[in-house]
């Protein structure tokens, strides 16, 4: 029987007196992870780092003293490297390219 998807079980004995905690979604190395390999949570967290960059830079975005080039270098090397980041290794679907 798989401990991960089994009914009921909340924990798991790995030996040498170490419990583990079944959970649904974890973080590994700054990326959301769930049991079902859904990378749904991640898509999520990417937005909302996306969107946090972008807030804090808007005062730069919208100055009408930038030039638009230099303006359009800062969202893509900033913005848009922020959210492409950690995507690099993902099964991507339809639905979390349009959400990206």
């Amino acid at each position: 029987m798989n401990p991960i998807t089994s009914a009921g079980n909340t924990s798991v004995d790995a030996g040498a007196s170490a419990n583990l905690d079944i959970v649904d979604k974890f973080c590994y190395l700054d990326d959301s992870l769930s049991v079902d390999g859904d990378i749904d949570a991640a898509v999520q967290d990417t937005i909302r780092i996306g969107w946090n960059t972008f807030r804090q830079l808007v005062p730069l975005l919208i100055n009408k003293f930038e030039s638009f080039i230099m303006r359009g270098r800062l969202y893509s090397s900033c913005v848009r490297n922020s959210m492409l980041h950690v995507n690099d290794t993902w099964p991507l679907r339809k639905e979390n390219e349009v959400a990206l």
